[in-house]
């Protein structure tokens, strides 16, 4: 068995911090989204992985996430030399996959730890040519739609249809036998010019293939959107986050509940209250940081009151009078305070942005 994650895509929709990174690298409670889907796939035993990437962020990506042995994995990278379609995607990849079944996951995708071994021994078990996973949404106009019968058999799929047969959208996580490779062999571009997964599925249900769909019954987030990243966040925060204070506190600093705080960093006349993840070397003063909020490495907070944000590597917030919350800071952004103070705060800053309050 083996795995296929895509981490090509322009992430337009975490922009301005998509300009200058990966998507699937953005922080998660200060590790990449993408390295979630690799930890989750090692766990399920499946530890030969493939990594589609794109020619603007692939470099990035293989810098940061190496050749897989951190994670106990054998890690190859795969170029798509342009965004034709997640079918075309594995259309790149046959030489790397071969004539093994496989997992396809969609790389910033969060779903609940633990549910995947269970999905691929079902896969595994009951011999499908492919079992799809669905989740009930409250808009499925915006996804792939599933439309099933009562045994779970797929009978059809639609993208984004205007009038849904179901509520059951897809979750882009997909397990497959080398039979997807004959459909997508027989499919054509879609409208937008793209090889569609979802077409290479429905050629399978047109052929009588054994095509079956699983409810995800644990949490499931595209993180391709700044509140959607953010209750990926508080979600894996609230869930997994141990307490471990490896950095300097001093005495007027009060920490309560479960933080994590990380070598070098230091703190002083601080309150913290958890869940909140702090990395290395970073250096917080007269600083109020409440739940959920996830602070990277190198980072420097002074006279700053935040909660329920992300703050990436090496930014600085100064001198902010007013709590920030429900906020995206990108890696390097400065953020200080003029001297007239705005009523309300709220920010999606990018990386290398650098903003004055008036």
């Amino acid at each position: 068995m083996k795995a296929l994650i895509l981490s090509g895509g322009k992430g337009t929709r975490l922009r301005p911090l998509t300009y200058t990174g990966a998507k699937q690298l953005v922080p998660v409670a200060n590790k990449p989204i993408l390295w979630y889907g690799i930890e989750e796939m090692v766990a399920a035993g499946i530890t030969d992985i493939g990594i589609i990437i794109s020619p603007e962020t692939g470099a990035e990506v293989q810098a940061k996430t190496g050749d897989g042995e951190r994670f106990g994995a054998k890690i190859t990278y795969i170029l798509q030399e342009e965004p034709a379609g997640l079918a075309h995607a594995v259309k790149v990849a046959l030489p790397f996959l071969e004539n093994s079944p496989f997992l396809m996951y969609l790389g910033d995708n969060l779903i609940q730890q633990g549910d995947l071994s269970y999905f691929l021994q079902k896969f595994t078990n009951q011999q499908q040519e492919a079992l799809i996973l669905l989740r009930q949404v409250p808009n499925p106009s915006a996804f792939g739609v599933a439309k099933v019968d009562d045994s779970g058999r797929v009978l059809q799929l639609i993208e984004k249809p205007k009038n849904p047969p179901s509520n059951l959208a897809l979750v882009g996580v997909y397990f497959f036998s080398p039979v997807i490779h004959h459909a997508i062999a027989n499919i054509k571009p879609s409208a937008r010019g793209e090889l569609e997964i979802t077409d290479a599925i429905q050629y399978l249900i047109d052929e009588e293939k054994e095509v079956a769909a699983c409810q995800l019954e644990g949490w499931w987030l595209d993180t391709g959107k700044k509140d959607d990243l953010l209750e990926a966040n508080r979600l894996i925060l609230d869930t997994y986050l141990t307490s471990s204070i490896i950095g300097d506190v001093d005495a007027q600093t009060n920490v309560s509940g479960r933080v994590q705080i990380g070598k070098q960093s230091q703190l002083v006349n601080c309150t913290v209250r958890g869940p909140v993840v702090i990395g290395n070397n970073c250096y917080l003063e007269n600083c109020f940081i409440g739940p959920y909020t996830s602070i990277a490495d190198n980072t420097t907070l002074i006279d700053a009151d935040l909660e329920h944000s992300v703050v990436l590597e090496g930014a600085k917030v100064a001198g902010i009078q007013q709590r920030i919350i429900d906020s995206l800071i990108g890696q390097r952004a400065q953020l200080t305070i003029a001297p007239r103070r705005p009523k309300a705060l709220r920010f999606m800053i990018g990386d290398d942005s650098q903003i004055e309050l008036t």
